[in-house]
Formats: C-alpha cells, sequence, structure tokens
C-alpha cells in the first residue's frame, strides 16, 4: 500500500473514531434498556451464571432476549471494570465493525474505495443511528445492525458469485443476530428468500450441502440456548412468546403505539435529516445504473429497505430505534447518487485540462458532509440529556459522582417510586466499593432515623406530608433527609 492510500484509509479512521468513541462514557446509564443490560451484566459477571440472565437476584423474565451483547458486556467489563464505557464498548466496535464492513464490500466487489468512503460517512453522520439506543448506548440494537448488514451482504456476494463459503457466512450470521435479539434477527429472512427466486437461485440453493449444514448450525446454537435457558429457568420459553411476539407486535406494549407513519416521519424530520431526499435518487441512480451489479444490489437493497420498514411500521409497538439496522442499507443507496456525481467530476477531462490536480470531488464531499459531521461531533463531544430528563438523570449524576469519591452516601437509602433499572446499577457499583448504601421501591414505609434520598417529586411529597424530618442536604431536585418520627395526620 502506496503512501497516498495509506492517507486515505488513515483519513478515514479518524473521521469514523470521534463520533463512535468518543466521550462513551460521558452520559450516565440511560433507563430502560441500557440499564436493563448494564444490570444483567453486572449479575452475569457477579454470579458467573452465563445462561440465565438475572436482574436484581432474579431470573429476569421482562428482558428475555438472548444474552450474546450481555456476553460481550461481560467481557468489557472483565477488561476494563464496570461503568458507561464497559456497557458502551460492544456497541460501538459492533458499529465500527458496520463500517468496514461496508468498506470492505466497497472495494472487494464494487472495486471502488470512494464509495465505501461515502457510504460509511453517511452511515455515521445519520443521527438515527449515532444516537442513544444506537450506536452511542448499550443496547442490541446496532449488534443486530452488525449481523443483519452482514447476512444480507454476503447472501447477496453468494447469490452473485457463488462462492459457498458465504452460504456458510450468511447462515452463521444469521445465528448471531437471533442470538442478540431474538425474532428481530429474523425480520430480512423474506427478502433473501424473495431474492433467491427472482435470480433462479432456488434449486441452486437447496441442492447445496452448505444450506443443510449451515441449518444445523443455526438450530444447534439457536434451540440448544432456548432450550438451555428453559431447562435452567421454567417458563421462560412462555415469557419469551409473550414479551416478543403476542405482547409486542401484535398488541401495544407501554403506549408505544405511534401510528403507520411514525418511522417515516421521524427519519425525514430528524434521524436522517441530512440525507433523506438523496435515498430515492440514489435508488434511481442504482435502478438505471450501468454496471449490473449496481442495479441489482439497488434493487436488493430497495427491497430489504421497503420490507423491514413496512414490517416494523406494522407493528402495534413502535419505537424509534426500530428503524437502526435500516441505516447501512441507506447509506450505501444514499451513496450511490453521491458517487456518481463525484465520479463524474473525478474523471471529468474538463476539470483535469483546467486544473493540474483536480481537487473538486473531494471539495464536494467536503461541502455535503461538513454540516452533518459537525453537528455528529458536537453531540459526542458535548453530549447532554435533554431539559425534560434532567431531574430524571441528575441522581445518576450524582451518584457517579459519589464512586468517584466527591461524595460520602454511606447509611442512605434511595427511594425509588417507579422502575429504577440505571438507578440500581450505579447503587451496585458504590456497595462494591464498599459503600453502605440501599436502594428501594416501599418508599411510603419509613422509619425514625432513617436516612434517605429522594429525587421525585411524588416521594419528596409524601415524605414532607407523613413525617418529620431534618433536611440534611439539597442538590437541585435530589433532597436528603433524616426520618425523625412519623407525623399524625388526624
Amino acid at each position: 500500500m502506496n503512501y497516498k492510500n495509506l492517507f486515505k484509509y488513515l483519513v478515514l479512521f479518524i473521521l469514523i473514531y470521534f463520533p463512535i468513541f468518543g466521550h462513551l462514557e460521558s452520559l450516565p446509564i440511560r433507563l430502560y434498556d441500557e440499564s436493563r443490560l448494564a444490570t444483567n451484566a453486572y449479575e452475569m459477571n457477579k454470579d458467573g451464571d452465563y445462561i440465565v440472565t438475572h436482574y436484581d437476584g432474579q431470573p429476569d423474565m421482562w428482558n428475555t432476549k438472548p444474552p450474546l451483547m450481555i456476553w460481550l458486556q461481560v467481557v468489557s467489563i472483565k477488561i476494563f471494570g464496570d461503568g458507561e464505557l464497559a456497557v458502551r464498548l460492544p456497541s460501538a466496535i459492533a458499529a465500527f465493525l458496520t463500517c468496514m464492513l461496508i468498506l470492505f464490500f466497497s472495494i472487494r466487489y464494487l472495486k471502488d474505495f470512494w464509495f465505501g468512503f461515502i457510504a460509511v460517512i453517511v452511515l455515521i453522520t445519520s443521527i438515527g443511528y449515532m444516537n442513544v439506543h444506537a450506536a452511542r448506548t448499550g443496547d442490541y440494537d446496532v449488534l443486530l445492525t452488525l449481523f443483519t448488514t452482514l447476512y444480507s451482504l454476503c447472501f447477496f456476494i453468494y447469490i452473485e458469485k457463488g462462492k459457498r463459503k458465504y452460504l456458510y457466512y450468511t447462515i452463521i450470521a444469521i445465528t448471531l443476530a437471533v442470538l442478540t435479539k431474538g425474532i428481530a434477527g429474523l425480520l430480512l429472512i423474506p427478502v433473501l428468500f424473495g431474492y433467491t427466486i427472482a435470480r433462479k437461485k432456488t434449486l441452486e440453493v437447496l441442492r447445496s450441502k452448505e444450506f443443510y449444514f449451515g441449518i444445523a448450525i443455526f438450530f444447534f446454537f439457536v434451540s440448544g440456548y432456548y432450550l438451555l435457558r428453559e431447562y435452567y429457568n421454567t417458563g421462560y420459553l412462555k415469557a419469551v412468546w409473550s414479551n416478543e411476539i403476542t405482547e409486542r407486535y401484535f398488541a401495544v406494549n407501554e403506549n408505544h403505539n405511534e401510528g403507520f407513519w411514525f418511522y417515516y416521519r421521524m427519519l425525514v424530520n430528524h434521524h436522517l435529516i441530512y440525507w433523506y431526499l438523496f435515498v430515492p435518487c440514489g435508488a434511481l441512480v442504482g435502478f438505471f445504473h450501468k454496471n449490473g451489479l449496481y442495479r441489482r444490489l439497488a434493487w436488493y437493497l430497495t427491497a430489504l429497505i421497503i420490507f423491514f420498514f413496512l414490517i416494523i411500521s406494522m407493528g402495534q409497538t413502535q419505537l424509534e430505534w426500530y428503524t437502526v439496522p435500516l441505516y447501512p442499507f441507506l447509506a450505501i443507496i444514499v451513496a450511490m447518487f453521491i458517487h456518481l456525481i463525484f465520479s463524474f467530476i473525478k474523471e471529468s477531462e474538463i476539470f483535469s485540462n483546467i486544473l493540474k490536480f483536480n481537487t473538486l470531488p473531494y471539495i464536494l464531499l467536503f461541502i455535503l458532509c461538513i454540516n452533518p459531521y459537525v453537528e455528529i461531533t458536537n453531540r459526542t463531544f458535548s453530549p447532554k440529556v435533554f431539559s425534560w430528563e434532567e431531574d430524571l438523570y441528575r441522581i445518576d449524576y450524582y451518584m457517579k459522582d459519589a464512586i468517584k469519591g466527591k461524595y460520602d452516601l454511606n447509611g442512605y437509602t434511595l427511594l425509588q417510586n417507579d422502575y429504577g433499572a440505571n438507578n440500581l446499577y450505579y447503587i451496585n457499583i458504590l456497595r462494591d466499593k464498599g459503600v453502605d448504601i440501599r436502594f428501594t421501591y416501599q418508599w411510603e414505609i419509613l422509619n425514625p432515623n432513617d436516612k434517605v434520598i429522594a429525587h421525585q417529586q411524588e416521594v419528596k411529597d409524601y415524605i414532607t406530608k407523613n413525617y418529620s424530618v431534618e433536611v440534611i442536604n439539597s442538590y437541585y431536585n435530589i433532597f436528603f433527609y433524616k426520618i425523625k418520627g412519623k407525623l399524625s395526620n388526624d
């Protein structure tokens, strides 16, 4: 590799690094999925049970996804210790590997580094992908996206080239996708099946021994995990059916029903705001590309995008991060349009004759990408909770500082009136550091001389209405009380 090629790879790696890996530990562990996984990983690291995930000492029957992501977080914890970095690093690495996958596919099969460069930059400047609950937090979705992208591209290569090892790679990636997020890992399989029929490769696939060996691999590992978990944790399969299908796709879960066009509005108004207009342009360029490989890729990716979009839009439960697996496909489609203009300027004799060094195509990329990239890096270097979340997460910032030794929380009990996995995660770390601190949802049962922490208004109102207290300290919405006795409300 000459210095010119080395330089362009170095530039790309630097551009990738800051949005994905920069300041991963700044925000506190996020409520709901990330905090649940973080607590699962914390307890798995402590109890050594790598089959049954636990939450607060009990088998977790709410978060019933297979534990591949949690296993990776445990490995990360063993290397880096408990904390936000260890919880989020597997997601960040998965995002980086997805970028490398797109780059490799572009160089090896499309024979064009700059196509991959453009697609990667589009991906890492897509707000929906570089967001909480995606590349920037310890959730399932970016790891799932790595495997769905991998199996989709491997299958495309298999159909194009007929190299049977790619059929193995496809099924292994499908297996890993399911071990990451259960049934969500299978949502794109109908498109692969349809593409096989469209390319008249069905008999070739069915006659391939690799297909049947791959299926055996899939069932061995996937059914093996589910059955083993059921053996050690009776009722698990029933919980999976309830949590992942009947109470999520066919029913509204936790009031998350936003309507069919919810994901379209999210993409256009926020998550793909810089690039959404390029999507139809890229698809049209791909459909009529002079290179047949590009044409087939454009139709294949468009089918994947439309099918997945329809599946998640028709579900009764809709959450903004369900679109995460779409972003690599959308990035490649967008790159088809931008790359067409880039190549035209780069290869044009007019510009080459006028300019000693034709820098115009690179100036074009700079102009197109500078604003999206600046916004993404600003989000990375100055990550903030939304104004409406400030009171919610201030207690976590406080406990993060207590872990560093800035505050003494010995002898206190944190009171919580609703789901608080994020708080429990920090309580566990404080206990490991020798801090005598407790956590309870039974905030209405207090005794004289109890030292308690309250940060939710309902809890604070209840305490001051029903108990004689000494306010030991306060910090914004966080109050530290010593209970003197119960008031008579007669």
